[in-house]
């Protein structure tokens, strides 16, 4: 028989993170633990970590659906999460982690036996342009290749400055660049300002436009210079047959996979099996998890033949993260086996 319980933990920015959605200065957090109940020692340890605007989850309704799911771990089936792909997830990887014996180690791959590296693309947060700028200068000197904007909050000019004072410096065959517009763009607008971005050698634009617009979305897949991926149109797309119809009729370039807005591992791969069958290229990218959850996506991420840059690059945007076996070097990110992972900022953990 099984045995859970849960707890709740702020994460909080070291420094207060810009998007298209305004200013991020904390986040919620909750952890599950599940255990055999002849044997407290090994546990599996999974993340709900939703982010509050963003996230198919009512985040107000997260703590009783916990409560409701460790009162019934013996009896799964009687809860249904659909509509909380970020518990998913959590319950996911904690059984994941129990079945493995509990040591972190969810999926068995070079990159889990600290024996490979993901290569990671740098991420650059909405500021003011000077700040923008001192993000990327000091990305570039960490050895990134490949960088990620994310646009939309500040002057569309000052956001062309950028670029062009990027490629001044670095060319196309130096450094990539990806943008996130996380639906900023209005429709009228969208495909002009494609236009003007397109002339800094872009690779792809996350969601230029908010999701649902399907029609609108098809029309700058087909007319964009620019690549485009799509993000947050998948997270409310629950369906299998929906989630073929919707990729087909849209037919973007690539789609970005987080598990932890999608439900999970098994949700991701359905979209990754999709994804390949209409030859659409993707990745997979954290959002914004602590180290709990960014180790279990790494993972799953390493069981692919994927050459394209991942984004997992966030564990150190936190002040009180979770001290883990992850290291970041350069512009990838491994296991290590010299560091150990550290509980003790979890209150009441196990």
């Amino acid at each position: 028989m099984l045995k859970a319980k849960f707890i709740s933990y702020k994460l909080k920015f070291k420094k207060p993170s810009g998007t298209s959605r305004g200013i991020l200065y904390n986040k919620p957090t909750w952890y599950i633990i599940i255990w055999a109940e002849n044997n407290r020692d090994v546990y599996g340890l999974g993340e709900c970590s939703p982010i509050p605007g963003l996230s198919l989850d009512n985040t107000d309704q997260i703590h009783s659906i916990l409560k409701e799911i460790c009162d019934n771990i013996n009896n799964l089936e009687l809860i249904d999460l659909s509509l909380f792909p970020c518990i998913q997830f959590g319950l996911e990887m904690a059984l994941l982690d129990l079945q493995n014996n509990g040591k972190r180690i969810l999926f068995n791959n070079d990159f889990s036996n600290g024996l490979s590296s993901i290569k990671i693309n740098g991420l650059i947060w909405m500021s003011d342009k000077n700040n923008m700028l001192r993000q990327i200068e000091s990305k570039i000197n960490d050895g990134f290749t490949c960088l990620k904007l994310k646009i939309g909050a500040i002057d569309f000019n000052d956001e062309l400055f950028l670029l062009k004072t990027i490629r001044s410096q670095f060319p196309l065959n130096k450094l990539e660049i990806r943008l996130d517009a996380n639906g900023a763009f209005s429709v009228e607008e969208a495909l002009k300002k494609l236009e003007n971005l397109s002339i800094y050698d872009i690779h792809s634009i996350e969601q230029p436009i908010k999701q649902g617009q399907i029609e609108q979305m098809k029309y700058l897949c087909e007319f964009s210079p620019i690549d485009i991926a799509l993000d947050e149109e998948l997270i409310s797309v629950i369906d299998i047959i929906e989630r073929k119809r919707l990729l087909e009729n849209i037919n973007p370039r690539y789609i970005i996979l987080k598990p932890s807005l999608l439900g999970g591992f098994a949700q991701s791969e359905s979209w990754i099996n999709i994804a390949e069958q209409l030859n659409i290229k993707w990745w997979v990218t954290s959002a914004l998890e602590s180290n709990i959850g960014l180790n279990a996506i790494a993972q799953f991420a390493a069981k692919f033949s994927n050459e394209l840059p991942s984004g997992l690059g966030t564990g150190n945007i936190y002040l009180n993260n979770i001290p883990s076996f992850l290291e970041l070097k350069g512009d990838k990110i491994c296991i290590s086996r010299e560091l150990k992972w550290d509980y003790s900022n979890l209150d009441n953990f196990i």
